[in-house]
């Protein structure tokens, strides 16, 4: 390593963000850069540690070679740096925006709550690749005369058709929204990743060869079967979308609301585009003045806590079934692993009542408008306790509890038996294929990402992508130079 002790000398630093009272006052992105000079600083805080958990199974899904990239960095090698994440990752801005960074959680000196800010060092270089013009596009020396569809614009897709389009295929990408980026555009608010680095990279793509065509509904709008009949191999990647069925009475009063609605139907007014989504119809959802209550305590919850909060909410509450987890996790039983302990978002930090251990019994109205939800506390088997019911007064809710599986009224309804489907022990329905080639049971048909796994991270998707890529360059070709 550049600078052996490092992690000695120099202690952990991330951006800063915009003061709440601020930053709630817009949808821009709020985390204040760091300098070139405090970036290098951080990178040499990495270890020569022997063992890099951080981009090992441990930590980083796409195994990024974080020591690499953060020796280049402190060693002002902007360009090998940004070559050498390249190798592993399509689009390290994203990530390095958005990914909970697991890599982190694994870093040796998280031993000592102290990891190596390796989030910060990624979108650092990416961002001052763009900066320096390192980033164009990379079109193929030739062409195979292989033609590939992608259905699906999220990361997955977006990584499987660069990929295919560099070793030469011709890729058709087909997204039934008005632009591209799937989730990462319509799902996570702009605070969290504006757009235009979407964009930034769909330019790329097409000056390598990617074409994109946009509102095609595949399996409504034209037929899979089609796709099938004029394409080499068709890649499916169209996410995991169907909102948990949460079963709480009351949910159909006016004011309650799944949370995708809200946050793409916002999402689509930040790009000002028409609010009308083809997935998530809905009449226009605002908390401006409104007692918001968000039911869910992952990432999606806490996108409809920032969300609220911007449009105006007089108070936001987020309600929790699991206990509430201790402040630090116990390092020596842990260790490399994601821990479970108290971590608190920004949105969650700009000013949410948080209720842990509590269950959503009800939601209540009157004239069919939502004014108040039913809760209780539970025990650790999550069951109500009786004697411990109470009411939050209430006119907007979310359901934030996660996503069942793909929307099953377009490609998976069309090929109906034909395509072999798969549940987990919840119930949540994925289609059928392995992490080696990607087919699915329908001849020419691959499929990756959330629609394959089940709702994961972006790093995943990413991965699956890349690694479905390979696996169709290899059925086509016989053999591949992609990597996995």
């Amino acid at each position: 390593m550049g600078k052996v002790t490092g992690f000695l000398e120099i202690d952990r630093q991330v951006g800063k963000y915009q003061p709440a009272s601020d930053r709630i006052r817009h949808f821009r992105e709020f985390t204040i850069p760091m300098t070139d000079g405090e970036v290098k600083k951080q990178a040499a805080r990495c270890m020569d540690c022997g063992i890099p958990f951080c981009h090992g199974p441990t930590g980083c899904p796409i195994h990024n070679q974080i020591p690499d990239w953060n020796d280049l960095v402190y060693n002002d090698n902007w360009d090998e740096a940004i070559r050498n994440l390249h190798s592993t990752n399509n689009f390290p801005e994203f990530t390095g925006r958005i990914c909970p960074a697991p890599c982190e959680e694994a870093c040796t000196l998280n031993l000592e709550d102290v990891p190596v800010s390796i989030k910060t060092v990624e979108q650092a270089i990416a961002d001052k690749a763009y900066e320096k013009g390192f980033i164009i596009p990379q079109p193929a020396a030739s062409k195979t005369g292989r033609k590939v569809a992608v259905i699906g614009s999220g990361p997955a897709g977006l990584a499987a058709a660069q990929q295919l389009a560099r070793v030469g295929h011709e890729v058709h990408v087909y997204e039934r929204e008005s632009r591209a980026g799937g989730l990462l555009r319509y799902g996570i608010p702009d605070f969290k990743m504006e757009k235009h680095f979407i964009d930034r990279r769909v330019a790329q793509m097409e000056g390598e060869g990617v074409t994109f065509f946009y509102g095609v509904n595949v399996g409504i709008d034209k037929p899979v079967q089609e796709l099938l009949d004029t394409y080499d191999a068709v890649l499916y990647c169209g996410g995991a979308e169907t909102p948990r069925p949460a079963g709480i009475p009351g949910a159909d009063l006016d004011g309650v609301h799944d949370a995708m609605n809200y946050l793409v139907q916002q999402n689509r007014r930040v790009g000002r585009e028409n609010i009308e989504s083809v997935a998530w119809p809905s009449d226009p959802i605002v908390a401006s003045g409104r007692h918001v209550v968000v039911v869910g305590g992952g990432d999606t919850a806490s996108d409809c806590v920032g969300t609220a909060f911007r449009q105006g909410a007089v108070k936001v509450t987020q309600l929790d079934i699991r206990p509430q987890p201790p402040e630090k996790e116990d390092k020596l039983s842990v260790w490399p692993y994601w821990a479970t302990k108290m971590r608190t978002s920004s949105s969650q930090a700009e000013g949410a009542d948080r209720e842990f251990q509590v269950a959503t019994l009800e939601f209540i109205g009157e004239n069919g408008a939502l004014t108040h939800v039913k809760c209780c506390e539970v025990d650790e088997a999550r069951k109500p306790v009786p004697g411990t019911e109470f009411y939050i007064k209430a006119d907007l809710a979310f359901i934030a509890i996660g996503f069942s599986g793909p929307f099953e009224t377009s490609v998976v309804r069309e090929l109906g038996d034909a395509l072999e489907m798969r549940a987990d022990r919840r119930g949540n329905r994925s289609i059928a294929a392995d992490d080696k080639d990607y087919r699915t049971s329908v001849d020419k048909l691959f499929t990756a990402g959330d629609i394959r796994r089940g709702q994961s991270l972006v790093v995943w998707a990413i991965r699956e992508g890349r690694q479905a890529a390979q696996a169709i360059d290899v059925a086509l070709m016989g053999s591949s130079v992609l990597p996995r």
